[in-house]
Formats: C-alpha cells, sequence, structure tokens
C-alpha cells in the first residue's frame, strides 16, 4: 500500500471504502478516525488519503486552502486507480468536500457505490446557489448522511433539488454538519458510531453491488 493511504481492516475483505476528509480537517481527525476504524470493524476495508494541499500543510505546519477542483479530482481518481488494483468492490466517498468531489467522479470510475458524510449542498445561508447539477444524473448507487440541522443543506432545503433516484438519504435529527446533536463526548461517540453503521451496512447492501 502506498504511503500516503492510510488503511483500517484487512486486505482481504470483500469491500473497500475509500474516504476523502473534509476542507478543513485531515485524514485522521477524530471524526474520520473514528467512522474509519468502527466501518472496518464491520468487515470493510477502509482506505483514507490527503489531497494535496493538506498533505503540504501536514509537512509545513501552516494551513492551506482547498486545491483547484480539477486538482482534487485528479487526486481522486490517482487514488482510485491504486486502491483498485488490490481487487474487490471499490466504494468511494468522504467528509462534505471530500464526499462532493467523490460524488463528481464516482460514475467515471465505476465506483460500486458512493457514501457522503455531511454533503455540503450549499455554502451557508445561500440554497438558492446548490451544488447538485451532477446529481441529477448520477447513476452510482449513493448515500447521504446529513443532519438536520446543517448550515450546508437541511431537509427542507435538500426537498427542493433536482436529485437521481438513486441516491439514499438518512437524517440524523437534530445534528449539525459534524454529524452529532450535541458536544457531549458520549453523544459525539454514539453518532458517530451510528454513522459508521449506516454506511458499512449500504457498502456492503445488495442494492448497492
Amino acid at each position: 500500500m502506498p504511503p500516503h493511504l492510510l488503511t483500517d481492516g484487512g486486505p482481504a475483505a470483500e469491500h473497500t471504502l475509500v474516504l476523502a476528509h473534509g476542507a478543513g480537517a485531515a485524514m485522521d481527525s477524530a471524526f474520520m478516525n473514528a467512522v474509519a476504524e468502527a466501518i472496518a470493524r464491520r468487515g470493510v476495508r477502509v482506505v483514507r488519503f490527503e489531497f494535496p494541499y493538506m498533505a503540504q500543510a501536514r509537512e509545513t505546519g501552516k494551513r492551506r486552502p482547498p486545491d483547484r477542483e480539477a486538482i482534487l479530482l485528479d487526486t481522486w481518481r490517482n487514488v482510485f486507480r491504486d486502491v483498485s488494483g488490490d481487487g474487490g468492490r471499490i466504494a468511494i466517498g468522504g467528509k462534505s468536500m471530500g464526499g462532493r468531489m467523490a460524488s463528481m467522479v464516482a460514475d467515471e470510475l465505476g465506483a460500486h457505490a458512493l457514501v457522503c458524510l455531511g454533503y455540503p449542498f450549499h455554502a451557508p445561508g445561500r440554497p438558492e446557489k446548490p451544488r447538485t447539477a451532477h446529481l441529477a444524473a448520477l447513476r452510482t448507487p449513493a448515500l447521504i448522511v446529513q443532519g438536520t440541522r446543517d448550515p450546508f443543506g437541511t431537509r427542507e432545503d435538500v426537498a427542493g433539488y433536482d436529485l437521481a433516484p438513486g441516491i439514499r438519504f438518512e437524517w440524523l435529527e437534530g445534528s449539525g454538519h459534524d454529524l452529532s446533536p450535541s458536544r457531549s463526548a458520549t453523544t459525539v461517540a454514539a453518532s458517530w458510531a451510528a454513522v459508521a453503521a449506516l454506511a458499512a451496512d449500504f457498502v456492503t447492501a445488495p442494492e448497492a453491488q
């Protein structure tokens, strides 16, 4: 496995889920660690990676803005090529921006499923400018796990968007973009465990094959 990839779960797993981080937190953030480890315990190998700007921030210790979209998408293509060489069914997805970028290449790459954890449907306060044009024609079976209080897209916002029928939603009542309804350590742990269970069940479900 190339050194830029972080893996949870065994190489013999039938299913692999490649997860990308969000715009502001690295691949080993508390959320990414908790969700990846919990999904792996359910028998799905999880592979994480960092976009170039985040890898550079790790090296220099200085925060950087996300790369241009073309670089983000090419990074997804390169990582998918690396991981798919191991065989098995490859699903892709990620937190927020990472999931959005995955959704833009899922059909092209032939991923067997897509998992978006807190999809950024629009900038906060700008639901009239959605980032959803490509989702109307999405062919890859998709799961979006979204908080009902997410400023990047509430249930009411999403109801007005033109989305492909193969996109399934799981709404977390009272949760925000962090996919937890409160900052209590116990609540956060339980919420993230529930997110992991939803993701693992979807990736291994017959309809995602």
